[in-house]
């Protein structure tokens, strides 16, 4: 195992033979760091405790669970992992097939001489530093793109973007209930979920997001505004997934056969995440709005429903309290709109203060707002 200095990466070898596994830790264990799994099961807790690993290796043959199954697994909880397959000569037809399907970066066959098991971890590290790379470089990337965006709603449409906040901060904590440890993409979704209403006049929106009617014009306007969403998501490259979870706050996107099966989760968080702050915007309870959320049969995940009502409690607890702008403090959330004594919107409920946000609510001068202002401390 790892001391807390050592610098040779984590690798998994799972197999039911311990001699197998004490052989591939002789021929790996001056490059790598080996930890090692007698069964899929165990494999598994590995993972989850010791994860996340560069490289996991897994026999084919195994009793409860075959490596197809548990690369499968790992696949799910641990993407980022390169994941390479054991196997007999007998095997190597499931194997092929594990390759096609996506799961195996490359399979090795029995006996396997020690150089070219040597060369196969290296490579398979190499694609791991690849994988993380990227997913780094465009993590960091969008996020500057994404900030920038979405300044300009809170600019334009304080309001727009207080819902984008809280959409982003509720699917998040749904998401960390899943178990969801990568969520960027749904989070950088949800924010650039509310893009398209810079096309709406202040008023239509703040008829829409209260739950009043609005007239055929303004309906024809709000329709419109996940394509202008689309448009402008779609000029930033490799943003295809977002624009997949992105569309779960179109309601044409989600007619009476909207299919859970072929969305996904993320997909499937926002949309309930999108709907339950559509109901509480038009003053529903939370309880009373996800209630009313489980009574749409089929629209949603059940599962997705219980975690929601979980994060639902965690995301804004807190005693609700009055305080004056000279108050406000980092980390406090508005319970309320925040406006100026003549009802133009400055913070939208849901927002969690930030140094700049207090910084703004102080530089009012006093009187400009209307105090106090309702906090959840």
């Amino acid at each position: 195992m790892s001391s807390p200095n050592d610098q040779r990466p984590n690798v998994l070898c799972v197999d039911d033979e311990p001699r197998v596994l004490e052989g591939l830790a002789m021929h790996l264990r001056r490059q790598f760091t080996v930890y090692r799994a007698t069964s899929g099961k165990q494999g598994l807790a590995e993972l989850a405790e010791h994860g996340p690993f560069a490289v996991v290796l897994s026999d084919m043959r195994m009793p409860e669970m075959n490596g197809a199954e548990f690369l499968s697994q790992v696949h799910t909880s641990a993407p980022d992992t390169v994941r390479m397959l054991l196997t007999g000569y007998a095997d190597i037809e499931v194997a092929a097939s594990a390759i096609n399907d996506g799961q195996v970066f490359r399979f090795l066959v029995k006996p396997c001489p020690p150089e070219r098991l040597r060369l196969a971890f290296s490579a398979a590290l190499h694609q791991y530093h690849l994988i993380t790379a990227e997913r780094e470089l465009l993590e960091h990337t969008l996020r500057g793109s994404v900030e920038a965006l979405v300044n300009v709603l809170a600019l334009v449409h304080p309001q727009a973007f207080g819902r984008a906040v809280r959409l982003r901060e509720l699917a998040c904590a749904v998401a960390a209930e899943f178990g969801l440890t990568n969520s960027w993409q749904l989070e950088v979704a949800s924010m650039l979920s509310q893009l398209g209403m810079v096309v709406l006049p202040d008023e239509t929106l703040r008829r829409l997001l209260s739950g009043k009617e609005l007239t055929e014009a303004e309906l024809g306007m709000v329709k419109r505004a996940p394509k202008v969403t689309d448009d402008l998501v779609g000029k930033i490259p490799r943003l295809d997934a977002v624009r997949e979870i992105m569309s779960a706050v179109d309601d044409a996107s989600r007619p009476n056969g909207y299919s859970l099966e072929k969305a996904s989760i993320e997909h499937r968080i926002l949309a309930a995440v999108n709907d339950l702050d559509i109901l509480e915007s038009q003053g529903m309870s939370a309880q009373t709005a996800l209630d009313t959320l489980r009574g749409r049969e089929h629209r949603y995940d059940p599962e997705i429903l219980d975690a929601l009502g979980r994060a639902r409690k965690l995301c804004w607890h807190g005693k609700v309290r009055e305080i004056a702008a000279s108050e406000a403090r980092v980390g406090m959330v508005m319970a309320d709109d925040v406006r100026t004594d003549t009802g133009v919107l400055v913070m939208a409920r849901g927002l969690r203060l930030t140094s700049g946000a207090v910084d703004r609510l102080r530089n009012y001068p006093r009187g400009v707002l209307r105090e106090p202002l309702r906090v959840i401390d």
